[in-house]
Order: C-alpha cells, then structure tokens, then sequence
C-alpha cells in the first residue's frame, strides 16, 4: 500500500515538473515574440503566464542573455539587445504588412517625443501639428531627405501607420473618432488615452540616445546597448556565451560563415552546454549542419513567419526553394534579387499553365 502511494506521489510531481517546463517554455515564446506585454483581453491569458513564472524568467534571461525583465502589475517588458545589431530583416510593418519607410521611423520618434509631454491624453491634430513643427524646425531632416507635409495624404498616412503600431503596443488607447477620417480630410480629428507606463517602457536603450556624441548609425546603435565585460579570460567568454545565445534565440539559423574567428572557435567548444541549455528551457531542438546550426521550433510557439504547407502557395514555395537549392549545389553563391526570383516565379506559372493545357492529363 506504502509502495502504491509513494509510485503515485513520484507521478504527480513528474506530472508537475512537466507541467511547469511547458508553461516556462511558452512564456519564454511569448516574451521573444512580444518584448512590451501588456494586459489587456487579447493578452490576459500570455500575460498571466509570464508573472506567475516571472521569477525564474528573469534569473534565465539574465544569466544566459544578460536581457533584464521587468514584470509590475499590468505589463511585462524583455529589454532584449539583438545578437546581431546590424539585422535589417525584421522592419516594423504597417496594416497592409509593408515595411516602415525612413519617414515612418522619423515620424514614429517624433510622435514618442511628442507623447512624453502630454499629460493623460492627446487628440490626432495636436500630434500632427507638433510633429510638423519639428520638421519645420529642423532643417537637418530635410537635408537627410526627409520631409514632413500634412497636406499630403501620404504623409498623413504615415502618421496614421504609427499611430495603429502604438494602439498595437497599448501606448495608445482610441476614445473617440476615426484615423480614416484624418486621413481623408485633416479637419478631423481622433481622441487617445496615453499608457505612460508602455510609452516609458518602449524604448530599449541602456543609454539615452541624446547622450551620444557618435555619428554613424552603427556606432551610436553600438553605443546605446554597450555592456561592460570584466576585461578578464572569464568575462571575455561570457561577451561569447552571451552574444551567442541572443543569436540562437533570436534567428532560426545559425551560420559559421557570419561568426567571428573567436566566436566560432568558442561555440564549437561550448555548443553542447549551450544548446543543452536552450532546449530544455525554449523547447527548441537543435538540427546540425554543416553549414551551421537550426534551432526547431515544433511547437511553433516562437515562430513568426511559418512556411506555407498546402494549397499553390505551399507547391510554389518547394519549387522555389529547390531553385535557390540547386544554385548552390552549381556553386552559385551571390544573392538572388526578389526581382529576379519574380521573374523565376512568373516562368514556372507559365509552365505549370502549359502542362495543364497541353499536357492531356485529366482531372
């Protein structure tokens, strides 16, 4: 009888500990997925999970990625640094998935300018007029080719764009009226409450921008995120440690061919620690290559952009990737333009059409 209870009680505290792995690894899913959480009713349920594990969240963050994670009552921010500062394949997108222009990026820093000094709210036209006013008042935007008219309808769709991104991220609350209407006629105007909490928490910079007296972009990115090492044998392979679990957890792929020499050698030496280390905790399981190393997600928990598996669009992306394949097995190795690829694409309907005409099979 002793037997029977204590096999039961080993069951459930197996039951448990699984249990409580899942939860950890959609937590961590969902943080990766979306750094600035905040509660609200299509979030309540992700945004529960991360504080109740929010503890052992930010002690793994922490020790692993050196990413700090702040949880209070109603939002959770992952101060993330990418693992590589230089990524320009994750573009914020507008309603119609289009990547933010330079003016939109411009027009969205203005906007967080004009926010913070606000008080609990704000209209759509005191916004447009604060921001035409700082293009106004600084001739340097317009000498770096950007310009700022709300006489246009294409800038006024800008500021229209980032407005929805910050509804999106609950820095702004709609209380009454309809950015459709500023867009066809500026006369009309939108009224938003304003989440100081998130528009504080937005910014993700271990230094203020307007403290750096760098002039290139890639020094002044550098700059805002720099984090000090212990110039030490130890500290130096922490930078390494670090530098590569950010990458693991941030790209799909991992390629020997972009790591530094000392990066390289370190991962080959440390990859079974580290990967050990993600796959139990994001449930990521790791696939070697020679080229480098995947980390599969088949939970798809994380994942952002999933290949499509059925249907014309699944058919057209095999025969695509099977193009792309066989240029590099002909040791082609220069990018191939999306232009291009169009133009592969478009050949490949036009033969698929004329096998269906011409070929004689039925169906």
């Amino acid at each position: 009888m002793e037997a029977d209870i204590l096999l039961s009680e080993r069951k459930t505290a197996g039951s448990v500990n699984a249990q409580t792995r899942h939860e950890r690894r959609r937590a961590i899913a969902i943080l990766l997925r979306r750094p600035l959480l905040t509660q609200g009713a299509k979030n309540d349920a992700d945004f529960l999970l991360v504080r109740q594990h929010a503890t052992w969240l930010r002690e793994w963050f922490a020790r692993h990625c050196q990413w700090t994670l702040h949880v209070e009552s109603e939002q959770a921010r992952l101060r993330k640094t990418p693992g590589n500062l230089n990524d320009s394949t994750r573009p914020l997108l507008d309603s119609s998935e289009q990547p933010f222009t330079r003016r939109r990026y411009v027009v969205l820093c203005l906007t967080l300018a004009a926010l913070e000094k606000s008080e609990r709210q704000t209209v759509l036209r005191r916004l447009a007029d604060d921001i035409a006013g700082e293009f106004a008042s600084d001739p340097e935007l317009e000498l770096s080719g950007v310009s700022f008219d709300l006489a246009l309808r294409e800038h006024r769709r800008d500021l229209v764009e980032v407005i929805k991104y910050l509804i999106g991220q609950h820095v702004l609350t709609r209380v009454d009226g309809d950015e459709q209407h500023f867009l066809a006629s500026r006369q009309y105007d939108v009224l938003y409450n304003i989440n100081n909490a998130a528009l504080v928490a937005l910014l993700n910079a271990r230094r203020g921008p307007s403290t750096i007296r760098a002039q290139s972009t890639e020094e002044r990115i550098c700059s805002m995120v720099d984090e000090p090492f212990p110039d030490t044998e130890e500290g130096r392979h922490r930078r390494l440690r670090t530098r590569l679990f950010r990458k693991l957890l941030d790209d799909p792929v991992l390629y020997y061919s972009e790591l530094g020499e000392q990066e390289r050698e370190y991962f080959v030496s440390q990859r079974p620690s580290i990967v050990k280390e993600i796959e139990s905790a994001a449930g990521l399981v790791q696939e070697v290559r020679h080229e480098g190393l995947a980390m599969i997600d088949r939970e798809e928990l994380m994942t952002d952009v999933k290949m499509p598996e059925e249907g014309t669009d699944g058919h057209a992306t095999l025969l695509i990737a099977e193009h792309l394949a066989n240029r590099l097995r002909e040791g082609i190795i220069d990018p191939m333009s999306v232009s291009v690829l169009e133009i592969h694409v478009a050949s490949l309907v036009r033969r698929d059409s004329g096998s269906r005409v011409y070929g004689g099979g039925g169906g």
